[in-house]
């Protein structure tokens, strides 16, 4: 995540932290004021005259999908600088205060005094929150499609497999036609389209695969390669203590599935590095996930070299070591 710097105003302003549900914002300020509003235009106008005239800059809160969404949205457009952070952070903040108990009001609270000792998040680019929602759609739209293909195996009646034929072929269209709608609104952006055009300049990738790059990791070409494999998920981190040596696994990321998809067709066909590379680590015994894993981290290594340099992909381009 990047940040920014934090001046010493900003330090000695109270931090306020919020705890998001469906209808209800729980407030805590790290002075000890309080709050309840509803999650709603008006509940967000009288928050934000109400942290106006405590003299708050910085807010924090809970990843909550949309009910979040909207009043960072909020908030950083009144010009306050506004954490979100991820459920599991707070989670630990609050382990390390060996705070046991859980209300909405004491959620809020930990927020509030985790947002005073954390550097402000940097303000995310606004374009990409409708694209990325629509990107997801596109996503949902796939996994409806692999679900009536799954009914379809277990279907004899020649009636009802042509319901679900029916029901396929529609969503297909329509996944179809909104891929090309999306890509269409992320070209009339110079800055997108130009990233976009770099992704696809690397063989295999695809449309999809290159929309999840572009809308939900705008920090590719600012990372080293190993920072863009840990942001897409596909970095194993460690597990050992002492003795002990287990396993390394993956975990997170923000676009790993449609990259682990672009990978699986790119290192069996199209891409000629990806190929070679899929042969040689199935050759030595590794099984076939963990060598189409290895290809995704090559992907997006390739993607945030033709980023960085701002120049299609050639085989030049492919960073040593990677």
């Amino acid at each position: 995540m990047t940040h920014i710097s934090i001046s010493k105003a900003e330090v000695e302003a109270p931090t306020a932290g919020i705890d998001v549900g469906k209808h209800r914002l729980q407030l805590r300020l790290s002075d000890g004021g309080t709050g309840d509003y509803g999650n709603d235009v008006d509940g967000h106008l009288a928050l934000i005259a109400a942290l106006r005239q405590r003299g708050v800059l910085r807010v924090g809160m809970e990843s909550t999908a949309s009910y979040s969404a909207k009043i960072a949205a909020a908030l950083r457009e009144a010009g306050f600088i506004v954490n979100v952070f991820q459920p599991k952070q707070v989670k630990a903040f609050a382990q390390f205060r060996l705070r046991r108990a859980k209300t909405d009001k004491i959620d809020a609270s930990i927020i509030a005094q985790c947002t005073a000792l954390s550097q402000p998040q940097a303000t995310p680019d606004a374009r990409l929150a409708g694209l990325c929602e629509r990107l997801t759609l596109i996503e949902q739209i796939g996994d409806d499609i692999k679900r009536g293909k799954t009914r379809l195996e277990h279907v004899a009646s020649a009636e009802i497999r042509a319901i679900h034929c029916e029901e396929i072929k529609r969503l297909t269209l329509r996944r179809r036609l909104a891929v090309r709608a999306l890509v269409a609104s992320v070209r009339r952006h110079d800055d997108l389209a130009e990233r976009m055009a770099l992704i696809l300049s690397i063989d295999g990738i695809g449309e999809l695969g290159a929309l999840a790059l572009v809308l939900r990791m705008p920090e590719l070409g600012s990372l080293s390669r190993e920072q863009a494999a840990s942001l897409l998920g596909v970095a194993p981190f460690s597990c050992e203590s002492g003795q002990f040596k287990g396993e390394r696994h993956i975990a997170g990321g923000r676009a790993r599935r449609t990259l682990f998809a672009a990978a699986q067709v790119a290192c069996r066909r199209w891409n000629p590095a990806l190929v070679a590379l899929y042969k040689r680590l199935t050759a030595k015994g590794l099984h076939h996930t963990a060598a189409v894993v290895a290809c995704t981290r090559k992907l997006v290594i390739y993607a945030n070299a033709v980023l960085a340099r701002r120049k299609p992909w050639t085989k030049s381009l492919e960073p040593t070591n990677a």
